[in-house]
């Protein structure tokens, strides 16, 4: 069974799997339906891969099994899902009712929700949370809030992306009080979960550090294994083999994210952005930021401000 496939959002992983993409533009880094719209025909399973995005999983009513990793789940009513991209999964389902899946990549949370989101949410970056099953009045919280949010995407308000974020606040909030009270990621896991875990908040730190002016040099891969005073062959085959993904592949994606993030500020200019991010010229981010994303940094930040 191949291991290997990551997609970069669920249109991807749908067209992949022969299911239609009309209800999940992810155009704007976040997608919400109800999967009774998208899965008709029973059993069904997913091919296996990961995921290059966030996800919260909401059944009201529906069964089935999810795998992550190499621990299986059952589904069943008033479950509640989250996953974090990285994690190798598959998804069963024998029967669904009632079920709503929002998606949503780093740079919605950052550009949505808060800049420095992972300071209240820290239970974002851990890598396998266990699913739990809601009472009914807690359900039913977290409920209203998903399909206001719903409600909201399907709209056209000016203010969509904001209204959507300041719900997704409210969301996560309920989340943590229901799931996170007291929780660390650096404390829980073996071993190889420690070091994923450390390692994503060290470079969550450092690119905090790099945006703020407070450091101005990017680290390298090398620099991160000396942070947790690792072999650097070591530290990238563990985050290699835990979450599907380089170093180095971690380090361009959390570039990007902040740097669109930054580009929505019209007050700072592409050189400033630059230099913030450490790159010594601006042309060297200019053609950085096309190879990541198929645009220039001045063609992001005109789409941005006609949005």
């Amino acid at each position: 069974m191949v291991r290997n496939l990551t997609v970069r959002d669920l249109p991807e992983l749908y067209e992949t799997m022969g299911l239609p993409v009309d209800p999940v533009d992810a155009s704007s880094g976040l997608t919400i339906h109800y999967l009774q719209q998208t899965f008709t025909r029973f059993p069904f399973t997913s091919v296996p891969f990961r995921p290059n995005y966030f996800s919260f999983l909401f059944v009201q009513e529906a069964f089935g099994r999810y795998t992550i990793d190499d621990q299986v789940f059952d589904v069943r009513p008033r479950t509640v899902y989250f996953t974090n991209p990285g994690n190798y999964r598959i998804f069963e389902w024998h029967s669904i009712t009632d079920t709503c899946l929002i998606t949503f990549s780093e740079a919605y949370l950052k550009e949505n929700v808060h800049e420095d989101v992972y300071r209240d949410f820290s239970f974002l970056l851990t890598e396998t949370v266990e699913p739990r099953v809601l009472s009914k009045g807690q359900f039913e919280v977290v409920r209203r809030l998903y399909e206001q949010i719903h409600s909201e995407h399907l709209g056209h308000s000016p203010y969509k992306n904001r209204i959507i974020g300041s719900l997704m606040v409210a969301l996560l909030l309920k989340i943590k009080e229901y799931f996170f009270q007291n929780y660390n990621p650096i404390y829980e896991g073996n071993r190889s979960s420690q070091i994923v875990k450390t390692f994503k908040r060290n470079l969550e730190r450092h690119f905090r550090d790099l945006v703020s002016g407070s450091v101005e040099v990017p680290l390298r891969v090398q620099d991160y294994a000396d942070l947790q005073s690792l072999h650097v062959n070591y530290l990238s085959s563990v985050i290699s083999n835990k979450t599907g993904k380089s170093v180095s592949a971690w380090i361009a994606d959390k570039t990007i994210a902040e740097a669109k993030v930054m580009l929505q500020d019209p007050a700072l200019s592409v050189k400033e952005i630059a230099v913030r991010l450490g790159f010594l010229e601006a042309p060297h981010f200019s053609n950085y930021f096309k190879k990541h994303t198929h645009q220039s940094p001045a063609g992001y930040r005109k789409g941005h401000l006609l949005k």
